[in-house]
Protein backbone atom coordinates (compact mmCIF):
# COMPACT_ATOMS: atom_id res chain seq x y z
CA UNK A 1 0.00 0.00 0.00
CA UNK A 2 1.12 3.56 -0.66
CA UNK A 3 2.78 5.30 2.27
CA UNK A 4 0.44 8.18 3.20
CA UNK A 5 3.32 10.21 4.63
CA UNK A 6 5.16 10.01 1.31
CA UNK A 7 1.98 10.95 -0.56
CA UNK A 8 1.41 13.96 1.67
CA UNK A 9 5.02 15.10 1.45
CA UNK A 10 4.99 14.99 -2.35
CA UNK A 11 1.43 16.40 -2.55
CA UNK A 12 0.12 13.34 -4.31
CA UNK A 13 1.73 10.65 -6.45
CA UNK A 14 4.91 11.58 -8.25
CA UNK A 15 4.34 10.42 -11.81
CA UNK A 16 6.67 9.98 -14.78
CA UNK A 17 5.45 13.16 -16.44
CA UNK A 18 5.84 15.14 -13.22
CA UNK A 19 9.42 13.95 -12.75
CA UNK A 20 10.20 14.78 -16.38
CA UNK A 21 8.85 18.32 -16.01
CA UNK A 22 10.80 18.89 -12.80
CA UNK A 23 14.03 17.56 -14.33
CA UNK A 24 13.62 19.84 -17.36
CA UNK A 25 13.05 22.82 -15.06
CA UNK A 26 16.22 21.89 -13.16
CA UNK A 27 18.12 22.08 -16.44
CA UNK A 28 18.49 18.53 -17.72
CA UNK A 29 17.94 18.36 -21.46
CA UNK A 30 17.87 16.41 -24.69
CA UNK A 31 21.15 14.69 -25.55
CA UNK A 32 22.60 14.99 -22.05
CA UNK A 33 24.96 12.35 -20.69
CA UNK A 34 24.12 12.23 -17.01
CA UNK A 35 25.32 10.17 -14.06
CA UNK A 36 22.64 10.14 -11.41
CA UNK A 37 22.34 9.26 -7.73
CA UNK A 38 18.88 8.85 -6.25
CA UNK A 39 17.20 8.61 -2.87
CA UNK A 40 13.74 7.35 -3.78
CA UNK A 41 12.15 8.14 -0.44
CA UNK A 42 13.13 11.80 -0.77
CA UNK A 43 11.13 12.16 -4.00
CA UNK A 44 7.90 11.07 -2.33
CA UNK A 45 5.52 8.37 -3.47
CA UNK A 46 6.79 7.52 -6.96
CA UNK A 47 4.04 5.81 -8.94
CA UNK A 48 5.80 2.81 -10.47
CA UNK A 49 9.04 3.09 -8.50
CA UNK A 50 12.49 2.77 -10.04
CA UNK A 51 11.32 2.16 -13.60
CA UNK A 52 9.27 5.36 -13.48
CA UNK A 53 12.37 7.34 -12.55
CA UNK A 54 14.42 5.72 -15.32
CA UNK A 55 11.62 6.34 -17.82
CA UNK A 56 11.36 9.99 -16.82
CA UNK A 57 15.10 10.47 -17.21
CA UNK A 58 14.95 8.84 -20.64
CA UNK A 59 12.10 11.13 -21.63
CA UNK A 60 14.22 14.17 -20.83
CA UNK A 61 17.58 13.13 -22.30
CA UNK A 62 15.97 11.51 -25.34
CA UNK A 63 17.41 8.95 -27.70
CA UNK A 64 20.64 10.95 -28.09
CA UNK A 65 21.22 11.03 -24.35
CA UNK A 66 22.71 8.53 -21.90
CA UNK A 67 22.07 7.58 -18.27
CA UNK A 68 24.86 6.31 -16.03
CA UNK A 69 25.00 4.88 -12.51
CA UNK A 70 27.60 3.43 -10.15
CA UNK A 71 26.97 -0.25 -9.48
CA UNK A 72 29.74 -2.04 -7.62
CA UNK A 73 29.14 -5.70 -6.73
CA UNK A 74 26.88 -6.58 -3.83
CA UNK A 75 28.39 -10.05 -3.30
CA UNK A 76 32.06 -9.26 -3.79
CA UNK A 77 34.45 -11.09 -1.46
CA UNK A 78 35.65 -8.81 1.35
CA UNK A 79 38.96 -7.02 0.92
CA UNK A 80 40.38 -8.68 4.04
CA UNK A 81 39.54 -12.32 3.32
CA UNK A 82 43.31 -12.91 3.09
CA UNK A 83 43.39 -12.61 6.89
CA UNK A 84 40.93 -15.50 7.34
CA UNK A 85 42.08 -18.95 8.46
CA UNK A 86 43.70 -20.80 5.53
CA UNK A 87 40.91 -23.37 5.21
CA UNK A 88 38.30 -20.59 4.93
CA UNK A 89 40.36 -18.80 2.29
CA UNK A 90 40.74 -22.03 0.32
CA UNK A 91 36.98 -22.60 0.37
CA UNK A 92 36.29 -19.07 -0.85
CA UNK A 93 38.90 -19.28 -3.61
CA UNK A 94 37.57 -22.63 -4.75
CA UNK A 95 33.92 -21.70 -5.06
CA UNK A 96 33.18 -17.98 -4.91
CA UNK A 97 31.38 -17.12 -8.18
CA UNK A 98 33.16 -14.83 -10.60
CA UNK A 99 31.89 -11.33 -11.23
CA UNK A 100 29.57 -11.43 -14.21
CA UNK A 101 28.52 -8.02 -15.60
CA UNK A 102 25.25 -9.50 -16.82
CA UNK A 103 24.29 -11.33 -13.62
CA UNK A 104 26.09 -9.98 -10.56
CA UNK A 105 23.84 -7.81 -8.40
CA UNK A 106 24.71 -4.15 -7.95
CA UNK A 107 25.71 -3.07 -4.46
CA UNK A 108 22.50 -2.48 -2.50
CA UNK A 109 24.15 0.37 -0.60
CA UNK A 110 23.81 2.39 -3.81
CA UNK A 111 20.02 2.17 -3.66
CA UNK A 112 17.45 0.63 -6.00
CA UNK A 113 18.19 2.55 -9.19
CA UNK A 114 21.60 1.07 -10.13
CA UNK A 115 20.26 -2.49 -10.07
CA UNK A 116 17.14 -1.43 -11.98
CA UNK A 117 19.16 0.37 -14.65
CA UNK A 118 21.80 -2.32 -15.12
CA UNK A 119 18.99 -4.86 -15.72
CA UNK A 120 17.23 -2.61 -18.21
CA UNK A 121 17.17 -3.85 -21.82
CA UNK A 122 20.07 -2.31 -23.71
CA UNK A 123 22.08 -1.36 -20.61
CA UNK A 124 25.86 -1.83 -20.70
CA UNK A 125 27.89 -2.59 -17.58
CA UNK A 126 31.63 -2.09 -17.20
CA UNK A 127 33.94 -5.03 -16.58
CA UNK A 128 35.40 -3.95 -13.23
CA UNK A 129 33.94 -6.01 -10.37
CA UNK A 130 34.47 -3.60 -7.49
CA UNK A 131 34.12 -0.19 -9.18
CA UNK A 132 31.70 -1.14 -11.92
CA UNK A 133 29.28 1.27 -13.59
CA UNK A 134 26.33 0.81 -15.93
CA UNK A 135 24.95 3.02 -18.67
CA UNK A 136 21.92 3.13 -20.90
CA UNK A 137 21.68 5.16 -24.09
CA UNK A 138 23.60 6.39 -27.08
CA UNK A 139 27.02 6.71 -25.40
CA UNK A 140 26.73 3.62 -23.16
CA UNK A 141 29.30 1.52 -25.01
CA UNK A 142 31.80 4.36 -25.21
CA UNK A 143 31.49 5.13 -21.50
CA UNK A 144 31.80 1.53 -20.30
CA UNK A 145 34.43 0.07 -22.68
CA UNK A 146 37.74 -1.26 -21.34
CA UNK A 147 37.31 -0.07 -17.76
CA UNK A 148 40.89 -0.14 -16.38
CA UNK A 149 41.53 -2.97 -13.94
CA UNK A 150 43.87 -0.81 -11.85
CA UNK A 151 43.24 2.83 -10.94
CA UNK A 152 39.58 2.26 -11.95
CA UNK A 153 38.53 5.75 -10.77
CA UNK A 154 41.32 7.43 -12.75
CA UNK A 155 42.21 8.15 -16.38
CA UNK A 156 40.36 5.97 -18.88
CA UNK A 157 37.63 5.11 -16.39
CA UNK A 158 33.91 5.61 -16.99
CA UNK A 159 34.19 8.67 -14.73
CA UNK A 160 36.93 10.15 -16.92
CA UNK A 161 34.81 9.44 -19.98
CA UNK A 162 31.80 11.10 -18.37
CA UNK A 163 33.91 14.26 -18.19
CA UNK A 164 35.20 13.91 -21.76
CA UNK A 165 31.61 13.49 -23.01
CA UNK A 166 30.69 16.80 -21.35
CA UNK A 167 28.57 14.85 -18.94
CA UNK A 168 26.60 16.00 -15.95
CA UNK A 169 25.90 14.71 -12.44
CA UNK A 170 22.39 14.66 -10.99
CA UNK A 171 21.76 14.23 -7.27
CA UNK A 172 18.09 13.29 -7.38
CA UNK A 173 17.19 13.70 -3.73
CA UNK A 174 20.50 12.03 -2.87
CA UNK A 175 22.78 13.43 -0.14
CA UNK A 176 25.66 15.59 -1.31
CA UNK A 177 28.22 13.09 -0.06
CA UNK A 178 27.05 10.43 -2.56
CA UNK A 179 28.75 12.09 -5.54
CA UNK A 180 30.94 9.26 -6.87
CA UNK A 181 32.64 11.56 -9.37
CA UNK A 182 34.65 13.03 -6.49
CA UNK A 183 36.62 9.77 -6.39
CA UNK A 184 37.87 10.66 -9.86
CA UNK A 185 39.16 13.96 -8.47
CA UNK A 186 40.88 12.04 -5.67
CA UNK A 187 42.49 9.72 -8.22
CA UNK A 188 43.80 12.71 -10.19
CA UNK A 189 44.84 14.93 -7.27
CA UNK A 190 48.53 15.27 -6.46
CA UNK A 191 48.75 15.54 -2.69
CA UNK A 192 50.73 13.74 0.02
CA UNK A 193 49.31 10.81 1.92
CA UNK A 194 47.13 9.33 -0.80
CA UNK A 195 45.88 5.95 0.39
CA UNK A 196 45.48 2.84 -1.75
CA UNK A 197 44.05 -0.65 -1.39
CA UNK A 198 45.16 -3.92 -2.99
CA UNK A 199 42.70 -6.77 -3.16
CA UNK A 200 41.69 -9.89 -5.08
CA UNK A 201 38.40 -10.74 -6.75
CA UNK A 202 37.32 -13.46 -9.20
CA UNK A 203 36.48 -12.41 -12.76
CA UNK A 204 35.72 -14.17 -16.02
CA UNK A 205 38.52 -14.36 -18.61
CA UNK A 206 37.55 -16.10 -21.84
CA UNK A 207 34.73 -17.79 -19.95
CA UNK A 208 36.98 -19.06 -17.16
CA UNK A 209 36.92 -17.95 -13.52
CA UNK A 210 40.24 -16.32 -12.62
CA UNK A 211 41.33 -14.60 -9.40
CA UNK A 212 42.85 -11.23 -10.22
CA UNK A 213 44.62 -8.62 -8.09
CA UNK A 214 43.44 -5.00 -8.20
CA UNK A 215 44.85 -1.69 -6.97
CA UNK A 216 42.82 1.46 -6.38
CA UNK A 217 42.54 4.50 -4.18
CA UNK A 218 40.89 3.67 -0.87
CA UNK A 219 37.38 4.80 -1.77
CA UNK A 220 35.86 3.02 1.22
CA UNK A 221 37.82 4.63 4.07
CA UNK A 222 38.99 7.71 2.20
CA UNK A 223 41.74 8.29 -0.34
CA UNK A 224 43.09 11.04 1.92
CA UNK A 225 42.97 11.92 5.59
CA UNK A 226 40.75 15.00 5.55
CA UNK A 227 40.56 15.39 9.34
CA UNK A 228 42.81 18.46 9.39
CA UNK A 229 40.69 20.37 6.87
CA UNK A 230 37.14 19.12 7.53
CA UNK A 231 35.29 19.82 10.81
CA UNK A 232 34.85 16.81 13.07
CA UNK A 233 31.70 14.89 12.31
CA UNK A 234 31.42 16.26 8.75
CA UNK A 235 31.91 14.26 5.57
CA UNK A 236 34.65 15.57 3.27
CA UNK A 237 32.61 15.00 0.12
CA UNK A 238 29.66 16.89 1.55
CA UNK A 239 31.93 19.80 2.47
CA UNK A 240 33.45 19.85 -1.03
CA UNK A 241 30.05 19.90 -2.70
CA UNK A 242 28.73 22.63 -0.40
CA UNK A 243 31.81 24.69 -1.26
CA UNK A 244 31.10 24.07 -4.96
CA UNK A 245 27.54 25.29 -4.61
CA UNK A 246 28.74 28.36 -2.70
CA UNK A 247 31.14 29.06 -5.58
CA UNK A 248 28.26 29.01 -8.05
CA UNK A 249 28.91 25.52 -9.43
CA UNK A 250 25.72 23.50 -9.76
CA UNK A 251 21.99 24.17 -9.83
CA UNK A 252 19.42 23.43 -7.15
CA UNK A 253 15.75 22.60 -7.60
CA UNK A 254 12.97 20.23 -6.62
CA UNK A 255 11.99 16.95 -8.26
CA UNK A 256 8.81 15.75 -6.65
CA UNK A 257 9.45 16.44 -2.98
CA UNK A 258 13.21 16.00 -3.33
CA UNK A 259 15.77 18.78 -3.14
CA UNK A 260 17.97 17.95 -6.13
CA UNK A 261 21.16 19.27 -7.71
CA UNK A 262 22.60 19.25 -11.22
CA UNK A 263 26.32 19.75 -11.92
CA UNK A 264 28.65 19.85 -14.92
CA UNK A 265 31.07 16.94 -14.49
CA UNK A 266 34.14 18.83 -15.72
CA UNK A 267 33.51 21.70 -13.32
CA UNK A 268 33.11 19.25 -10.43
CA UNK A 269 36.41 17.52 -11.14
CA UNK A 270 38.33 20.76 -11.66
CA UNK A 271 36.98 22.28 -8.45
CA UNK A 272 37.45 19.14 -6.32
CA UNK A 273 40.96 18.41 -7.58
CA UNK A 274 42.05 21.96 -6.77
CA UNK A 275 40.22 21.80 -3.41
CA UNK A 276 42.13 18.67 -2.41
CA UNK A 277 45.51 19.90 -3.62
CA UNK A 278 45.15 23.37 -2.08
CA UNK A 279 44.17 22.06 1.35
CA UNK A 280 46.32 18.96 1.63
CA UNK A 281 49.55 20.04 -0.03
CA UNK A 282 50.41 22.82 2.38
Amino acid sequence: MADMDLLKRSRGPVTRSRISRDLATLGLGDGDVVMFHTRMSAIGYVAGGAQTVIGALQDVVGTRGTLMVTCGWNDAPPYDFGTWPPAWQDALRAEHPAYDPGLSEADRHNGRLPEALRRHPGAVRSRHPDVGFAALGAAADALMADHPWNDPHGPGSPLARLVSHRGRVLLLGAPLDTMTLLHHAEALATAPGKRFVDYEQPVLVDGRRVWRRFRDIDSENGAFDYSAVVPEGRDAFEVMVRDMLAAGIGRRGSVGAAVSHLFEAAAVVDFATAWIEDRLSG
